[in-house]
């Protein structure tokens, strides 16, 4: 069986990520693609991750399919919101209902002891299908009749319980709004599927992280059990080995570059799909860097790529400014390119003009943290 070291598995990544080559395919094509944006954070992320993978990208390409409903914002892979086609979000939120469920009983469990979830949920539907709600308001109206209870541990359950998503202005470039939730059905006006299939799940996954193991499904979706799709796939598939002698899966077609590939600089979006989908995150995130990039308060940074590993770390401030500092000294073609990557991200957010490129002196690397939360 093929052994693929860290940096076979790395350019195997970038490219299924776009980001070895930008392409020239639709906004919507490259979300549906990547299995959704990681969108905990309005609204940069989903904008910003689009940017470093696609030619000739604007924000109103992706302003204009969230308000044709075309894509949405929902809470799926890892119970964390993410921006994804609406066909998949009426596909994924069932195959991901036992992650809502889990996540619930962890987090408000005790607090919901004693509740009659269905009668909840259908009150908690009725009223977001009356019209949008925010949590807050949407806690208080349920706890009305719930006096004992916390509003927000109910609005979370209904959060669970339900496919709510986040509705316009929330997620819009330059103009936002406070996350106001309706049901998926009502937002898109036709049921989740009733039958999702995991195999579709398993499939797309490897089409955009692989090759990858169950471990990496997991750290990916949040959904345990999906070995035995893979072993049932398995006929289908390529099989390879880690160096650490993990069994891989793969799609036969899919691309592998060789290890020495070309891997251009790049920043990478905060919260990016690219760092959260990998048991082991190594192909990409040096083992040294993990406690300056996974912080222990689950904040997830933009990353500076260099030579298709993490190097770095980027901030976009406002639409004035973008701060790059780097974790060792870069060359000076290294440089340039990241000043170019930042002075594209200025021009997308309409700071170009006036606006500045900061490359930070390299610094000593903070304490790591004893606990990491990983999003």
């Amino acid at each position: 069986m093929t052994v693929l070291g860290t940096r076979a598995l790395g350019r195997a990544l970038l490219a299924r990520q776009h980001l070895l080559a930008r392409t020239d395919r639709t906004p919507l094509e490259v979300v549906h693609h990547l299995g959704g944006l990681q969108a905990q954070a309005a609204p940069q992320p989903p904008y910003l991750g689009l940017l470093s993978r696609l030619d000739g990208f604007a924000p109103e390409q992706l302003t204009g399919l969230i308000e044709q409903r075309a894509v949405v914002r929902i809470a799926l892979q890892r119970g964390t919101i993410h921006l994804v086609t609406a066909e998949d979000c009426l596909t994924l939120r069932p195959l991901l209902q036992p992650v809502l469920d889990q996540a619930l009983r962890t987090t408000y469990g005790k607090r919901l002891a004693g509740l009659d979830l269905a009668v909840l949920a259908a009150e908690a539907r009725a009223l977001v299908e009356e019209e949008p709600r925010t949590f807050q308001r949407l806690g208080a109206l349920l706890a009305a009749t719930r006096p004992d209870r916390d509003p927000a541990a109910l609005a979370q359950a209904a959060r669970c319980l339900l496919p709510l998503v986040q509705v316009p202005p929330r997620g819009l470039w330059g103009r936002g709004g406070p996350a106001a939730h309706t049901t998926a059905e009502a937002w898109l006006g036709r049921p989740p599927d009733a039958e999702p299939s995991p195999d579709g799940l398993v499939l797309r996954y490897l089409a955009a992280f692989g090759p990858a193991g169950a471990a990496d499904l997991r750290k990916w979706c949040g959904l345990p059990g999906l070995g035995p799709v893979l072993q049932r796939l398995a006929p289908r598939l390529l099989t390879f080995r880690d160096e650490q002698g993990r069994l891989l899966y793969d799609l036969p077609q899919a691309p592998r570059p060789e290890p020495d590939a070309p891997a251009p600089v790049r920043l990478v979006a905060p919260f990016d799909n690219l760092l959260l989908s990998h048991a082991d995150r190594s192909r990409v995130l040096p083992e040294e860097y993990k406690g300056r990039v996974m912080t222990r308060n689950g904040l997830v940074p933009g990353t500076l790529l260099v030579d298709g590993l993490v190097a770095g770390t980027w901030g976009l401030t406002g639409e004035r400014e973008v701060a790059v500092q780097p974790f060792v000294r870069l060359a000076r073609a290294d440089r340039e390119a990241a000043e170019a990557e930042a002075h594209r991200v200025l021009a997308f957010a309409g700071g170009g003009v006036g606006g500045a490129v900061r490359i930070e002196a390299v610094g000593e690397p903070p304490q790591r943290a004893d606990r990491q939360v990983l999003c």
